[in-house]
Order: C-alpha cells, then structure tokens, then sequence
C-alpha cells in the first residue's frame, strides 16, 4: 500500500515521544506534529516530542490544534489520518472530520477501562493488577471510539506509576507498530467500545495526594506509590508541618489511625493495618529516611500524623 499517506501527529509526553519515533521508523509521512509547550510549573521528566520532530525537520506547532488558524492549516493539509498520543487538548469534532482515513488516540489503559485523565495513576491508586494501551478511533465523547488495538500490561504490588507508565509506553509503541501499516491499507479492525463495562476517571491535583489515615494500609500504600517521584507525592501533616511520604509499605497489625506505633522503623496506624513511613520530607528540606527524620524531628509515639 502507498507509503506516502500524509499524517498529522499531535503528541506529548513518553508515549507522544516514543510513538512519533516508530512513525518515523516505519516510514511515515508526517506532514505536521502538535505538541505542546512545556509548563513552568510542572516537574518535566520526560521526553522532548518537538525536539524529536525538529531533529527529523517536521514542522512543529506548539499552540492548540482548535485554534482557528490551525484547523484551516489541517484543512489545507487534508491529512489521510490524525494521530493523538497522549495530547492533553481534547480534539473538535470539526478537525476529527478531517482525515480521510480517520483520527485516531491511543490512550493508556486497557479500554472501556480507564477513560479519561491520568489513567495511569488511578489504576496504581485503585491497586489494579493490570491495565494496558488501546488504539482507538476518536469521537466526541472522550476514549468512546472503536478499538482497533490493544495490549495488556501487568502492574505488580510494588509498582510505582512511572513503572507502570514506562510499560505502558513499550505496550503502546508494540499497538502502533502492529496497527499503523494496517490503517494506511484501510484493513484496520474497528471494534465497538462498550462503554458499560468500563469506567472514567477525572485528572488528579497536587491537593488530592493527602492522606487520609482512616482508610487502610493498602489503600493508602496504593495512593503513595500512584503519586511519588515525579509526580506530586502524598502528604499528610505533623502538626503544621506537611509531610510529603514518597515511600512505604504496608505492614500487620493494628494501630490509631494516624498514630506513631513504632520509631524505628517508623509506624504509622490506619483504619486497617499498619503503614511503615520509609522515605519523607519535610516541607522544602531534603527527602530522608523515618528512622533519620524521627531523630531529628523528636517524634514521639504519641505524635499523630493528620
């Protein structure tokens, strides 16, 4: 099949990158990427998708795909297929009508599960065993469209979401590769989504990483490992210092909600189980140790964390 169809990537992130570099690879015509501009305020831990693009001398646009003057450019440009990873700007109908071909997201979850923002990070948060990377067509409801490609990935229980993430991203970058020469030969499979098996999830705020101690163990282990390096991190707060926690682990037995069972190591009780506090910080100062910041801060085993 020709090899010359024209495709406008709109990209971000790993799986924004490392989906652009498979186009690349097998060949593609990429016309046109829009990415997005880093944010001042946000930890950027990842890779470059404009950088990347400009190495291989593909134009670049940085500002939203809606805008007017860029609708009229894909218009211009009349792209046999538009392909989203991970693109935070949600996709107007007016430009998904474009592409002959079709407009396309690949989204990281195992679809109808895990629509929606931040998939990664709820399904660690919701202590899933496994989620995936999806293919699929876009519409106007948000990762709604039919299927054309997936692949499951597992999470195991020490997990962090970056873990998850960066499998992810190997998954999605296996989906394209399978899926990307069988859409330009317009044999791809298109599968209904059915929406009522599965489940949306909105983003997350920094705010949403506090801690709270009457859930258990497990459930707070989940929200700590969801959330650490590089994302926000889950906090809590010893009188009016906040403690960000960027490692624990769940232990037996049982303890206050909230309070110090044991120093060394450091124990913290729940509403079920007991939370061993293994990497903290407080406030601006340097990450350490419980057992180090126990000595400095003078906790007692009557201190409860709130």
């Amino acid at each position: 099949m020709n090899r010359k169809q024209s495709i406008v990537v709109c990209a971000y992130h790993n799986v924004g990158y490392c989906c652009l570099e498979e186009l690349i690879r097998q060949d593609a015509s990429i016309e046109l990427v829009f990415t997005h501009d880093d944010s001042p305020t946000e930890e950027i831990w990842f890779a470059s998708v404009r950088e990347l693009a400009r190495k291989h001398g593909i134009p670049v646009i940085t500002s939203d795909i809606n805008l007017k003057e860029n609708v009229a450019l894909v218009k211009e440009i009349a792209p046999d297929l538009l392909l989203s990873f991970y693109y935070r700007s949600m996709i107007r109908e007016e430009v998904l009508a474009i592409p002959r071909l079709g407009a396309l997201n690949l989204h990281g979850s195992y679809l109808p599960r895990y629509r929606g923002r931040v998939p990664v990070n709820w399904a660690v948060i919701n202590g899933e065993s496994e989620t995936g990377a999806t293919l699929h067509y876009m519409v106007q409801k948000p990762d709604a469209g039919d299927i054309v490609d997936q692949e499951k990935i597992s999470i195991s229980f020490t997990d962090t979401s970056l873990d998850v993430f960066n499998k992810v991203t190997h998954a999605a970058v296996s989906v394209l590769k399978r899926s990307f020469p069988l859409l330009l030969a317009g044999k791809a499979p298109r599968i209904p989504m059915d929406l009522a098996s599965g489940s949306y999830f909105g983003g997350r705020r920094p705010a949403d990483g506090r801690i709270d101690w009457n859930k258990g163990a497990i459930e707070i282990y989940n929200l700590v490992r969801g959330v650490t390096h590089p994302y926000p991190g889950a906090f809590t707060y010893l009188g009016v210092k906040k403690i960000l926690i960027w490692s624990a682990a769940p232990t037996e037995g049982e303890g206050e909600p909230g309070k110090v069972m044991s120093l060394v190591p450091l124990i913290v009780g729940t509403g079920s189980g007991l939370l061993e506090i293994r990497l903290l910080q407080e406030d601006e100062n340097p990450e350490q140790d419980g057992a180090a910041y126990v000595m400095a801060a003078e906790i007692t085993i009557n201190d409860f964390f709130k």
